[in-house]
């Protein structure tokens, strides 16, 4: 398998298919860099050089006890773009993966990138605190927590519906997505599941996006239930310059898997802008 070693050790997985200008893609939590498989070989069919990577702790890359946390994943991020070499490159981030890629700009800058994309992402911050009144109160991912540690295949299968918007009436989402989820997420260790709770919640993102300083686009469902779109997205945009936001009517949090066309659509022409 292909994979880059990071300063501490832990080995993390890549795919790399295509040839041209480079897109990489971070993956959600509790996910892999499988639920980017669609938007691999759509644009490693189109002229493009896909990369994903399972972030450390999920999928195939090392379960590590400690490094779960924004600086260590935009670290192995930098990594990864370092010793792929690459160089006008897009980075693409989903929900967890959105800050991930915010944090990777603001700590690493944008010399290699030229355009950054987030999806249902949760920057600025989750956590509802006195300077962020629309967030997520603590006991929100407390109960998070409780489901993984308590019984987290369970809890991945429940939660894999209001992800998908499958809890909707009329949503025409089929199984093999809410079984795909779950199996991807069984991936992930328990300690570096736990962990990412606490990073994807509650680390602060606002003087990251503050420092991007290349075209940027949000896309995000108006009715994404795992992070509401007023205090990410909605806010979030107001502190990049320039930036863009698309908002999917009535879309859910897994937009590149339930509006996959759409998507990949509006993905293409921001990057050929």
């Amino acid at each position: 398998m292909p994979t880059i070693t990071t300063k501490d050790g832990a080995s993390i997985f890549y795919k790399d298919w295509g040839r041209g200008r480079p897109i990489v893609f971070s993956h959600g939590w509790p996910l892999s860099s499988d639920a980017w498989d669609e938007q691999l070989v759509f644009f490693a069919s189109n002229g493009f050089r896909a990369i994903a990577h399972d972030r450390r702790g999920h999928g195939r890359s090392t379960q590590t006890w400690d490094g779960n946390e924004m600086n260590t994943y935009a670290d192995d991020l930098a990594t990864l773009i370092d010793k792929l070499e690459l160089k006008d490159a897009i980075l693409v981030g989903h929900s967890t993966g959105g800050g991930e890629v915010t944090r990777y700009l603001g700590r690493h800058g944008s010399r290699a990138v030229s355009k950054a994309v987030l999806v249902g992402a949760v920057p600025p911050l989750m956590l509802k605190t006195e300077k962020n009144p629309e967030g997520l109160p603590l006991s929100v991912f407390d109960e998070i927590r409780a489901g993984t540690a308590g019984n987290r295949s369970q809890f991945y299968q429940d939660l894999a519906l209001p992800f998908h918007g499958k809890n909707r009436p009329g949503s025409q989402v089929p199984q093999g997505l809410l079984d795909q989820f779950w199996l991807q997420s069984m991936q992930a260790g328990l300690k570096p599941a736990l962990d990412c709770i606490k990073a994807f919640s509650e680390t602060d993102f606002t003087e990251d996006l503050k420092k991007f300083g290349i075209p940027t686009l949000f896309i995000h469902g108006d009715d994404d239930q795992i992070v509401p779109i007023g205090a990410s997205a909605r806010a979030a945009s107001k502190l990049v310059k320039g930036s863009r936001l698309k908002e999917y009517a009535g879309g859910d949090h897994a937009l590149p898997a339930t509006q996959r066309e759409r998507f990949n659509a509006d993905l293409l022409a921001f990057i050929k802008e």
